[in-house]
């Protein structure tokens, strides 16, 4: 299958490091002109540096904005003013015990996993819906069908991006434009190391504390291991393509066969 983005212009949200730039990279080398996105004008500078470096000849534009905010999405607009991909995977996540989450943290994990992607969202669907052609991506997890006793704040939030991009997918009906979120298993980044450690011994070496964080707090995986970013990104290229024109108001997942049931 050859998957051509040529023409395209995509936008990433939290596209600095890990998944994010993963995919950035991704429908890079399939052509499309991508907006890399992070919170400061350093680290997003970083980040096109690298892309460009992987992928010679690419079209990269920097989108540096706090998309967590009004003033955030309002930049990315500015600097993107049409987009044909958006991908919503800018989210944060970290261990706390349930009892401990007050209204605030809540309320942060809300704003930044949830309506991050919503304002973008509903700046960008309506050109998708005048052109006939439009692709939206929300990335979520595995935590959002399988809540974890150790982050029920994030498992909420991604749980909410299922929701919201069947409902932007009704709204798009019919008008060639495809909504669909990715349940993302654990995947291997420099923030899920750290989130490993803070669960398994930290003296331990990487494999083998991978390998414990597996077995001890992920054992129903059938792949047995961290994904890599490149296998979500992989996904998220052929959901942009035109052959992806018939899937539109799914869950899609890439979660390594983590969460024990047919359908999501």
């Amino acid at each position: 299958m050859l998957i051509d983005l040529t023409d395209r212009t995509a936008l990433v949200t939290g596209s600095t490091q890990g998944i994010g730039a993963a995919i950035a990279a991704g429908l890079a080398r399939a052509g499309a002109r991508v907006g890399v996105n992070g919170r400061s004008r350093e680290s997003t500078a970083a980040a096109v540096s690298r892309l460009r470096g992987e992928v010679p000849g690419a079209q990269i534009v920097p989108v540096a904005a706090d998309l967590a905010t009004e003033e955030g999405t309002a930049a990315a607009v500015e600097a993107l003013p049409d987009v044909d991909i958006l991908v919503n995977n800018l989210g944060i996540f970290e261990s706390r015990p349930a009892l401990e989450i007050d209204d605030a943290e809540w309320r942060r994990y809300f704003e930044v996993n949830v309506l991050a992607g919503v304002r973008l969202t509903r700046a960008y669907l309506p050109g998708m819906m005048e052109r006939s052609f439009g692709r939206v991506q929300f990335i979520a997890s595995d935590s959002a069908v399988a809540i974890p006793a150790e982050m029920i704040h994030y498992g909420m939030s991604k749980t909410a991006l299922l929701a919201v991009s069947r409902g932007f997918a009704k709204a798009a009906a019919g008008t060639g434009v495809t909504v669909n979120s990715v349940i993302a298993g654990p995947t291997h980044t420099g923030g899920v190391e750290d989130f490993v450690y803070q669960l398994v011994d930290r003296d331990l070496p990487w494999d083998e504390a991978q390998r414990a964080f597996m077995r001890e707090h992920r054992p129903q995986s059938l792949l047995q291991r961290l994904i890599e970013p490149e296998e979500i990104a992989n996904m998220i290229v052929y959901l942009s393509s035109a052959q992806a024109s018939a899937t539109t108001g799914g869950a899609l997942r890439v979660d390594g066969g983590y969460v024990d049931a047919i359908l999501p």
